[in-house]
């Protein structure tokens, strides 16, 4: 027990001071995560209304289930695909972005995209279909009623996001495995605080901890004002 409160004695004054290694760290996480959510989501939010809205789209009974299945691919799994895509024998070796932060980006936006495409095609549906009557009845272009809906399902789309961002900033295996957690280069906060729990360097460690907990903290209650802003719960 003494162990442990020293630790966190130790973890907030590092906090306190900007420790030059947690703030690397926690700037290299912040550039990562929020590269692959706005990559995942330029690309994920038109595909995911378009699936939404297309209720006869060619091959939907495969198309659907695929983006379900990559809501729950293994962050592990997405990290291994994306180290055979980007090693030197792979087809994007030539790149050179294996252990760096743009390989990382790569495949943390594989982990976000899905479920961007995922949750924005489900809130779509949930859409009151006479919605979209009423706007081509006035004469609305498809462009007109695609953004129509999509801000009908405002809340929906804004889940997609908070859940994206969750569920790459949380993760470890893909960028462990494509980043490698070279110290001061690809080191970001969840491969850190293995690696320093598995150094017995617990006070860091803590750190790290609080400062992940921190942002997912931030992330949601962000999320739920927004919610409160647009009528939800």
């Amino acid at each position: 027990m003494e162990t442990i409160g020293r630790a966190l004695v130790d973890a907030i004054r590092l906090l306190r001071e900007l420790d030059p290694e947690l703030v690397e760290t926690v700037a290299l996480t912040l550039q990562v995560t929020l590269g692959a959510l706005i990559i995942a989501l330029v690309s994920g939010i038109p595909i995911g209304a378009a699936v939404g809205l297309a209720r006869r789209l060619p091959g939907r009974a495969l198309i659907v289930p695929v983006i379900y299945t990559g809501m729950g691919l293994p962050p592990v799994t997405v990290g291994l695909f994306t180290y055979l895509l980007l090693s030197n024998q792979g087809p994007l070796g030539g790149l050179g972005w294996l252990f760096t932060p743009t390989g990382m980006i790569t495949a943390q936006t594989f982990i976000a995209f899905p479920l961007v495409v995922g949750l924005t095609m489900t809130s779509v549906q949930g859409v009151d279909p006479d919605v979209r009557t009423q706007m081509i009845a006035l004469g609305a272009s498809n462009r007109q009623v695609a953004l129509t809906i999509l801000t009908e399902a405002r809340i929906g789309v804004t889940a997609a996001v908070v859940a994206a961002y969750g569920s790459i900033i949380s993760e470890v295996g893909a960028v462990m495995l494509v980043g490698g957690n070279i110290e001061g280069e690809t080191r970001v906060l969840t491969t850190a605080i293995v690696l320093e729990t598995r150094q017995g360097n617990f006070a860091l460690a803590l750190a790290l901890g609080i400062v992940l907990l921190g942002i997912a903290f931030l992330t949601n209650f962000l999320f739920h004002r927004l919610q409160v802003r647009q009528g939800g719960p």
